[in-house]
């Protein structure tokens, strides 16, 4: 206890304003932590491949992809293109592609475009199959794509990764799709709408199946993709099918309690926000824009919520709050389907070497993450915390002077791990009892 008493004095000394009664040794010299939030990508599929990590070569032995009634496949399903509508057979990957994992770079490269693939929170929770990760192809609309991957050795991302940590068991928080998972990153919650209209709720079996899917669970939990009423397309008019103000508490919360500075970063947030959003933004990856203390207007909202353009100026200017999240603009986002890894990877690579210039840089903590597993299976079955997951197992990326180099971590994290990190190391109360149950994610730092 007294080394960590002494180690708080010290975390105060350096900048960091919070006065935490009991920061972890391995936190005291982080003055600032940037949690970078990419898109829709398991572990497997981008470092399955990894020297040291749990990856495809421990995947030999696990279960065969199946057909809903239990059935192995002889081969995998056809592997779609689901930027047609219909979706159609994408003729770049082979027919009859064997029952495992395969190299999507052998016909897609990765500066190239894949279809998207469905991820939404009853489809993944089918997929997961009770931990056998055996209906991923079944419950698609991309057939075997699922089971592709990338061989990303000579990517940025994979060399950051090889000169500081890579975490192999970090799995999103939350079953499902961006717009949960957000919520999770910042209230290890799900946003509440328990008046949604009927055509916007799923219909569930007595087992808890979805028989019709749906935006909003039957009491009240919206889980699939929902914009806010705050922030919206300009052609979606109708306030009834917009999620309502937000009043459950958030890390933003917790943080302005301590004092500690804070902003969301989002890569074309001013042109949304006047009203001319690129075609590219997605306003359900804005999760604190839905928080009625954060609402346009108010002086919250204009300290707090930012463009990358400001983000880029405070690195610059090294005038970056304590606590940063930054949600790149869709192009840069790795999205499959409307965005290639190499776009995003490049963007990642030079986002850091502007860090590294930065003079805040010696405290800094980056934590690169993805928000979910987009669809892609993945061989590690995820752990079981609560009735809300967690999902797939997605990637890890931490960076920084105080970081572990050529490190592989090994510990389980989700997302409340990343608000857990935060609250100790800037002494905030947890959002609730998700967050402050997590693992932090100090096994990483020195």
């Amino acid at each position: 206890m007294k080394t960590w008493m002494a180690a708080a004095f010290a975390a105060a000394m350096l900048g960091g304003a919070a006065q935490a009664a009991e920061v972890p040794p391995q936190l005291a010299k982080i003055g600032h932590i940037l949690v970078v939030f990419e898109e829709n990508r398991s572990f497997d599929n981008m470092f399955g491949h990894f020297p040291g990590a749990d990856g495809l070569d421990n995947a030999t032995t696990a279960p065969k992809q199946a057909r809903v009634d239990g059935t192995v496949y002889d081969t995998l399903p056809p592997v779609l293109n689901t930027s047609l509508r219909p979706a159609v057979v994408d003729v770049r990957f082979p027919a009859n592609l064997p029952n495992a994992p395969f190299d999507i770079g052998a016909s897609v490269k990765p500066a190239e475009f894949t279809g998207d693939l469905v991820h939404r929170y009853y489809h993944e929770q089918a997929q997961i199959d009770g931990g056998k990760m055996d209906r991923f192809a079944a419950v698609s609309d991309a057939g075997g794509l699922v089971m592709g991957n990338f061989d990303l050795a000579d990517s940025a991302l994979w060399h950051l990764a090889q000169e500081y940590t890579l975490g192999d068991a970090m799995f999103h928080s939350a079953w499902g799709g961006s717009f949960l998972n957000h919520a999770f990153l910042v209230c290890s919650c799900a946003m509440r709408w328990p008046d949604a209209p009927a055509k916007l709720v799923a219909t569930l079996d007595a087992d808890g199946h979805a028989l019709k899917d749906g935006a909003v669970t039957p009491d009240g939990d919206a889980v699939n993709t929902a914009r806010s009423v705050y922030l919206h397309a300009p052609s979606e008019t109708d306030p009834t099918l917009l999620v309502p103000p937000q009043t459950l508490p958030h890390i933003g919360d917790r943080l302005d309690a301590k004092g500690v500075s804070w902003a969301w970063y989002s890569g074309g947030y001013n042109d949304a926000v006047a009203g001319k959003p690129g075609k590219l933004f997605q306003f359900h990856h804005q999760p604190l824009a839905y928080f009625a203390n954060l609402a346009p207007g108010t002086a919250a909202n204009k300290v707090h919520l930012k463009d990358a353009a400001d983000l880029d100026a405070d690195i610059a200017a090294g005038t970056l709050p304590q606590v940063a999240f930054y949600k790149p603009y869709g192009s840069l986002n790795q999205h499959p389907g409307y965005a290639n890894l190499t776009d995003g990877d490049t963007h990642i690579a030079g986002l850091i070497a502007r860090l590294q210039k930065s003079p805040q840089w010696q405290d800094t903590l980056v934590i690169i993450t993805y928000d979910e597993n987009g669809g892609q299976w993945d061989h590690v079955a995820p752990p079981k915390r609560d009735a809300w997951g967690p999902g797939t197992r997605v990637p890890l990326v931490m960076i920084g002077p105080s970081v572990k180099r050529h490190f592989v971590d090994h510990t389980t994290y989700d997302f409340g791990s990343i608000l857990r990190t935060i609250e100790l190391r800037f002494g905030a109360e947890p959002v609730n009892t998700r967050d402050g149950q997590a693992v932090a994610m100090t096994n990483a730092l020195q």
